[in-house]
């Protein structure tokens, strides 16, 4: 990877020692425990559901950013104290984010059903949805029309099925993460971010170290994740090879996105290492911005397209219902292929840009 020109006015200009990080941390563990306090006297109350969310929200990006700056600055942090708050921060990040994955999901899905079929699907207008015609936007094909027309038979039992899925299982979301922020484990886990509010345990050598070298080894191992990807073929908007996988019995994730959410991860690793380097007050980079746009659209197209192919295998459907699940998981498909498309001139854009 090409080495990049230091500016002396550059906060990163300069050796940036362990201290930096601890101040970091600092912070980052402050804004957990403000948005644990806004949660727990917004949660019980209706009026507040939507600050309460916001705090939800706040509470995972918090424990993301410590989570990330421990495994990526952990030589200069006490091992065992590390290795054991990283996967309970985790464990918090991804418990607090299932609701709000879900409710997307289910919203994305409602929305490509109503592009795709022209009619209402969102359950409340299922009926009228089944006897809604055809876009009348102008003449069509007679086969095309036929197709809208099982498309729009289907669409209602569709959305009505993926809004019962997907409204359980973000009910059962919201309840897991309410007995989460009431059990032990989550005490022991504020406990800890509490102590790490006034006392990082950093290694003796930390405040001599420089932080530079183990953030360029977070963003090499980003630039290896990425050639690592078929960037040729994500430089058509559309991948043919990509969509064979279908509505397979084999419930398994879709075998092409797995690097693509490994890359997503570490660029949002790269990012926060940066945000060390900068004392936290990292400049808006819009080239990484628009990178990581294109990951979680990736990323939440991906996982519509498996809950369409997941309701498609409901026993004893009605074969409109899934020809209607079919076209929408087909569709996701593509959005995942835009989705990567995206990122590739993105990241080709800034690695044109390194000197």
């Amino acid at each position: 990877m090409a080495q990049q020109h230091l500016d002396p006015t550059d906060p990163t200009a300069g050796v940036v020692t362990g201290e930096s990080l601890a101040g970091y941390l600092r912070a980052q563990a402050t804004e957990f425990l403000r948005a644990l306090r806004l949660h727990r006297e917004t949660g019980g109350s209706p009026a507040g559901a939507g600050e309460s969310v916001d705090a939800a929200r706040a509470l995972r990006r918090s424990a993301r950013r410590i989570s990330g700056s421990l495994h990526t600055f952990r030589p200069l942090l006490d091992p065992d104290w590390s290795e054991e708050m990283r996967p309970e921060l985790a464990w918090l990040s991804g418990t607090l984010g299932l609701e709000h994955a879900y409710e997307g999901r289910l919203e994305r899905l409602l929305l490509a059903l109503h592009r795709l079929s022209g009619a209402a699907v969102f359950p409340a207008q299922a009926v009228a949805a089944t006897s809604a015609p055809a876009n009348p936007a102008g003449p069509a094909h007679p086969a095309a029309a036929q197709e809208r027309g099982n498309l729009t038979v289907g669409a209602a039992k569709a959305g009505a099925l993926l809004e019962r899925q997907l409204t359980l299982a973000r009910t059962r979301a919201h309840s897991t993460a309410l007995q989460a922020l009431g059990s032990s484990r989550f005490h022991a886990v504020a406990d800890k971010v509490a102590v790490l509010a006034s006392e990082v345990p950093l290694t003796p050598a930390a405040a001599t170290t420089d932080l530079r070298p183990p953030a360029a080894a977070a963003e090499e191992r980003l630039t290896d994740a990425v050639t690592a990807l078929p960037l040729v073929t994500a430089g058509h908007p559309y991948n043919a090879e990509a969509l064979v996988h279908g509505l397979s019995p084999d419930p398994a994730p879709h075998p092409q996105d797995g690097p693509w959410h490994q890359v997503r991860l570490l660029l949002r690793l790269h990012r926060y290492a940066r945000e060390v380097l900068h004392g936290g007050k990292l400049p808006v980079e819009v080239r990484l911005l628009t990178a990581g746009q294109a990951l979680n659209r990736h990323r939440d197209a991906s996982e519509a397209a498996a809950a369409a192919a997941q309701a498609a295998r409901t026993p004893r459907i009605a074969p409109a219902t899934a020809y209607a699940l079919g076209v929408l998981h087909a569709d996701q498909r593509h959005e995942v292929e835009a989705a990567r498309f995206a990122f590739q001139q993105a990241w080709q854009k800034q690695t044109a840009k390194v000197p």
